[in-house]
């Protein structure tokens, strides 16, 4: 759960190092972080960290194909060899034939 969290900070500011690396070499003298980020434009900044931030929850988020039904199988050894985790599909119980009279 910390390293989701930490992902996700990271893309939310990784706009803003990338503007506070391009200034800084840009430059020829190192006015300090508290000026450049006073000169920032951090509205933009801050909705290209959030763009960025979402973008990648919706990419690593589509690609889980499991169903929430399905049950996890934890790693093994089965005849001296280690069998890696993975998720078994369970198939949904047949509603029952109700009878009509």
């Amino acid at each position: 759960m910390t390293r989701i969290v930490i992902e996700n900070i990271f893309f939310f500011m990784l706009p803003t190092l990338v503007y506070v690396m391009w200034i800084a070499f840009k430059e020829d003298e190192w006015a300090g972080l508290p000026t450049i980020v006073a000169r920032a434009p951090l509205l933009r900044l801050f909705f290209a960290g959030a763009a960025l931030m979402l973008g990648t929850l919706i990419a690593f988020s589509s690609r889980s194909h499991n169903d929430p039904r399905d049950v996890y199988v934890p790693a093994s050894i089965e005849d001296g060899k280690l069998e890696p985790a993975h998720s078994v599909h369970v198939p949904e119980p047949a509603e029952p034939q109700t009878a009509k009279p």
